[in-house]
């Protein structure tokens, strides 16, 4: 059997090492922001720049639930649900503008003002439908005060930045574009980026786009190009599948405000390092039928947007992403199976109501406690069932209760012909060999009924395009019998894991195994034939390199060297290399890496991936980071957790290749000796000892050394954060009845230790 694993498969071992990292986006916790400003006139200076340059102003300070960064940068941001005229306006925080600071992981906080919606759920409960099917930013609720004054609740939602498209499509320094118009949107604009194609002329194609790459446009106008005269080629240029997920969402969630609406706009487009275009959906605080134009007239109550079309905008030429892609019968089934799971597996079961309640259980206080809400504390209590009349904004009028519309809309949906067509079942999913060697084929099978049609996508490497095949019942496949409703194609074996789905399809309807797919899929592992990966080791680094050892350009960059432990050669396709645990894939070696037996092998950590051999995408800090080997299948190999690094002290095993790491003199490419090069007269003789290790309610700290100095000690946990300081001579004990469990530095001078608190 398989098993069934979204792209991030290794979210477990995430969450175990590195749980803190999604808590800024936690559903279940309101954040709390508070921005500090000099001057009492900020609120001014905000509008100026908004209406001027756009530029930040610096605020004296930020806190972040507690967590203080100065110097950061704050504007408005918006464009329908921002006024000069409102005490209350959506916020862009850069903490990183002046200074390199983040919070969990982020630089740049996005604020909205919950200016359109009654019941304060609609962008956090939708992001949380959509990233079941697509990526999405994660989104949750924030406070937030300026100069000690509460502004109100707001939707906190994570950018789509170059941080954001690197953590889930594997790069970012590709064609990135903004599906906006650069001035707003709205009725007086004819500026749509609707992915129309406009000519060759990139000048044509600027007010209705921005551009968040140093180049791209060509690229932009190659995709509006093939999706308007060459259909049958657009999965060249665009992951079709996101697509279709994109359109299926925005039209079940009746989200007009988007690509399927009047502005055509709302949603970014990445182009990978595979050549494909990928949709992102942004903005979603009028989702739930709050926006009404349709791009042909306005839905103008609840009935209309319950029974919206689902093939909205099918034969119109001013939205050649839906006209297009759904004159393609395969495409529209498969846009259709969308809709129907998306339907099925929120609506129908009434999960997302669950999901409602829940979410406003939540911030029931905080929204009752916002004096400079758009609604009233009644509207809200209501509108999660009931419609609500009038409000700001345009495309106004009645806001539908989400209950009230969604439930009419889904039965709506699934009483209509198209999702009522006979569907092909899938089961009986096998492999000839569910733990095959690399580069040795395998036969997949599948008993399919109601068919017409069954194909197999697959892929070998995270973020690479879906490659899809037909399944045959010929009964010349492997698949027994001919027309015996068993289908059976080879599957090539190219990497240690493939990913798969299938997708069945007859003249009228298709679905796919996994019904998620291809957001979610099956996998299967392979192994090698090299030798385990245990012999793979990182053997020392070093993070802050003066005069040490210099690259092919004579650049003293940050380095790190691996070995290997075994006498045979590893090939090193498909690992990776990487200084965060929440972006495992974060540096790929190049096709045809290897490290000989018994050999060395040193990557130059600099982000400078242009220059030749082999040069990270990252750098590393010479503060607490994390240097980590990843295999193709997501596995760590080794990891090495550090603080504190001396410029053009190395950090590496001792002995070579199997030891503990300690800080040494540097053996470049070459055999660790151990030996120091700190001249710290007390760190060149002293040796820690922490007994009882692991410890429980406390540990002793000892001292082997020659002073009787008393000498700082400092403890970190494996964030960084500095747990325990004080002064040691000799020995200390230590209590640790109150800390986590978990692992734990301890440093004195430049020497390092580790304790285990149980």
């Amino acid at each position: 059997m398989t098993n069934m694993k979204n792209h991030l498969f290794y979210l477990f071992f995430l969450f175990c090492t590195n749980s803190f990292a999604q808590e800024f986006y936690n559903m279940e916790n309101i954040q709390t922001i508070e921005i500090t400003f000099e001057q009492s006139n900020w609120d001014q200076l905000l509008d100026a720049e908004y209406a001027g340059s756009g530029d930040y102003i610096m605020a004296q300070s930020v806190s972040v639930n507690g967590e203080v960064f100065d110097s950061v940068g704050v504007k408005y941001k918006g464009n329908s649900t921002y006024s000069a005229n409102q005490a209350k306006n959506p916020f862009h925080i850069e903490l990183d503008t002046y200074k390199d600071q983040e919070y969990d992981g982020y630089t740049d906080i996005k604020l909205s003002n919950v200016a359109k919606d009654p019941s304060f759920l609609r962008e956090v409960l939708s992001y949380q439908i959509i990233r079941q099917y697509m990526d999405a930013p994660l989104s949750n609720y924030a406070n937030v005060y300026v100069n000690g004054t509460l502004i109100g609740l707001y939707s906190n939602s994570e950018s789509i930045s170059k941080k954001f498209v690197n953590s889930r499509f594997y790069s970012k320094k590709n064609t990135f574009i903004k599906c906006n118009p650069p001035g707003g949107a709205g009725p007086q604009s004819n500026n749509l980026p609707n992915l129309e194609y406009l000519g060759q002329d990139s000048t044509d194609y600027y007010d209705a786009y921005e551009l968040k790459s140093d180049d791209g446009w060509q690229e932009l106008i190659d995709l509006c190009d093939t999706l308007s005269n060459e259909i049958d080629a657009i999965d060249q240029i665009l992951d079709v599948d996101r697509a279709l997920w994109m359109l299926a969402l925005n039209n079940v969630l009746v989200n007009l405000d988007s690509y399927i609406g009047a502005f055509a706009q709302n949603y970014y487009l990445y182009r990978t390092d595979y050549g494909q275009f990928v949709p992102v959906i942004w903005d979603l605080n009028e989702s739930f039928g709050r926006f009404s134009m349709t791009g042909s007239g306005n839905l103008n109550n609840t009935t209309a947007k319950q029974q919206m079309s689902h093939l909205l905008n099918q034969n119109d030429s001013d939205f050649p992403l839906v006209q297009k892609l759904l004159s393609v019968p395969m495409y529209k089934r498969m846009y259709i199976a969308h809709c129907k799971t998306i339907l099925e597996e929120n609506f129908e079961n009434g999960s997302y109501e669950a999901t409602a309640e829940t979410l406003h259980n939540t911030i029931d206080a905080a929204v009752q406690a916002d004096n400079y809400k758009f609604f009233t504390y009644a509207n809200f209590l209501t509108n999660i069932y009931n419609d609500i009349n009038g409000g700001p904004g345009p495309g106004g009028g009645a806001t539908p209760g989400i209950t009230n519309l969604m439930d009419g809309r889904a039965a709506y949906l699934l009483g209509l012909s198209d999702f009522n067509q006979v569907t092909p079942a899938i089961s009986d999913i096998t492999v000839s060999d569910p733990t095959p060697v690399v580069n040795t084929p395998v036969t997949l099978s599948a008993f399919v009924a109601d068919e017409n049609a069954v194909f197999v996508g697959y892929r070998s490497e995270f973020g690479a395009p879906f490659t899809r095949i037909e399944m045959y019942d010929d009964g010349l496949h492997n698949d027994g019998a001919a027309n015996d409703g068993t289908y059976a194609v080879e599957l090539p074996i190219n990497n240690t894991f493939v990913q798969y789905y299938l997708y069945a399809e007859n003249d009228n309807a298709g679905i796919f195994s996994p019904q998620r797919a291809e957001h979610e899929y099956h996998s299967l592992t392979a192994t090698t034939s090299n030798p385990m990966i245990e012999d793979l080791v990182i053997n020392e680094f070093m993070a802050s390199n003066d005069i040490t050892a210099a690259d092919q350009d004579g650049e003293f960059d940050d380095w790190v060297e691996l070995y290997n432990n075994s006498d045979e050669g590893i090939s090193l396709d498909g690992y990776f290399l990487s200084d965060d645990a929440d972006d495992l894939m974060k540096w790929e070696f190049p096709s045809g890496t290897s490290i000989a037996g018994n050999g060395y092998l040193i990557i130059w950590a600099d982000d400078d991936e242009d220059q030749e051999g082999l040069h990270t995408s990252f750098k590393l800090s010479a503060a607490a980071e994390a240097v980590l080997l990843v295999a193709p299948d997501g596995t760590i190999v080794d990891e090495v957790t550090y603080i504190d690094q001396v410029t053009d002290v190395s950090y590496g095993r001792y002995p070579n290749g199997t030891g503990e790491f300690q800080s040494m003199s540097p053996t470049f490419n070459a055999e660790n000796t151990g030996t120091t090069a700190t001249t710290d007269a007390f760190a060149n003789q002293q040796a820690i000892k922490v007994y009882p290790n692991p410890a429980n309610d406390s540990f002793t700290l000892s001292v082997d050394g020659e002073t009787e100095e008393k000498q700082i000690v400092m403890i970190y946990n494996l964030n960084g954060t500095k747990v325990y300081q004080g002064m040691v001579r000799q020995s200390t004990q230590i209590d640790v009845s109150y800390w986590p469990v978990g692992l734990y530095i301890v440093k004195i001078g430049n020497a390092v230790t580790k304790v285990v608190v149980e």
